[in-house]
């Protein structure tokens, strides 16, 4: 499964299994509020199904595409349940962002785990 990003202007590619169980999580949540409708719509725009062709290639959709900016060059970065799709340049920027608050970012996600 594709889909755009919630957080970030890129792609997320999931194993349908993986997919199937962000849905259930989704699902769980209350659905009698407008929130929620906003959230759902936005959640679900562009979703689809894709296949990787015998070639290893894979056929992003171009409203995708466009949503993620993606140019020319792309970059596939691992984030453990899914794979993020970047335009290159995007990525790169978004890391030289990260840098200056990675440390503090850490120490605050994992506190409780110290």
């Amino acid at each position: 499964m594709i889909k755009r990003s919630v957080f970030q202007q890129c792609l997320e590619l999931y194993p349908r299994e993986e997919y199937d169980e962000l849905v259930k999580r989704v699902r769980a949540k209350s659905r009698v509020h407008r929130k929620y409708d906003a959230f759902l719509r936005n959640f679900v725009a562009g979703t689809q199904v894709v296949t990787i062709e015998e070639n290893g290639r894979l056929q992003i959709p171009k409203n995708l595409v466009a949503f993620a900016g993606i140019t020319k060059e792309v970059v596939l970065s691992s984030a453990i349940d899914r794979i993020e799709i970047w335009d290159k340049s995007k990525y790169e920027s978004i890391l030289l962002e990260g840098q200056n608050n990675y440390a503090d970012l850490a120490e605050e996600i994992f506190a409780d785990d110290v």
